[in-house]
């Protein structure tokens, strides 16, 4: 079966409050499920990339065809240009958001989703959905922390 995921991230000053918005569709059962959450203090790429390992750790089975769509070159150049081997190479000297990235090899190689970039802003529907729900998660009065980001010498990874 073909799972269509949309991403994106948003933040209000990088750093800043930050939030990512997800759109999950299965368009032979004609379904589809949003989520979303928001951060007190992120980046931009680190919402970016959250939103997708976020969905990833909703599949319930490594046997569908996954497709996910982003508008962040952070995200699709790390997959489809292939820096994460490099990354990986030089035990992540130098790459920012190393938690995240250790978060979403596993997933990635469990379910071998094709990454798709797509140009934001530019009236793609899904996207400008996810869009609305991240800026919105952003701007709630029910904003989580990011540990990593602001505790980064503590063992915290999630």
């Amino acid at each position: 079966m073909r799972i269509e995921i949309y991403t994106d991230g948003a933040c209000s000053g990088n750093p800043g409050k930050g939030g990512y918005g997800i759109l999950m569709k299965v368009p032979e059962k004609n379904y589809q499920k949003t989520f979303s959450k928001g951060f007190r203090k992120t980046t931009n790429n680190r919402m970016e990339l959250l939103a997708v390992i976020t969905a990833l750790e909703k599949l319930k089975s490594t046997e569908n065809d996954i497709h996910i769509f982003t508008d962040s070159k952070y995200v699709s150049d790390a997959v489809n240009q292939n820096w994460i081997s490099g990354w990986l190479k030089r035990g992540w000297k130098n790459v920012k958001n190393p938690d995240l990235w250790k978060r979403f090899i596993p997933l990635f190689n469990l379910h071998k989703p094709t990454i798709h970039w797509i140009k934001g802003h530019a009236g793609h529907f899904e996207n400008e959905l996810c869009d609305k729900l991240a800026v919105t998660a952003a701007t709630s009065n029910c904003l989580e922390i990011d540990h990593y980001f602001e505790n980064p010498d503590s063992n915290l990874l999630f």
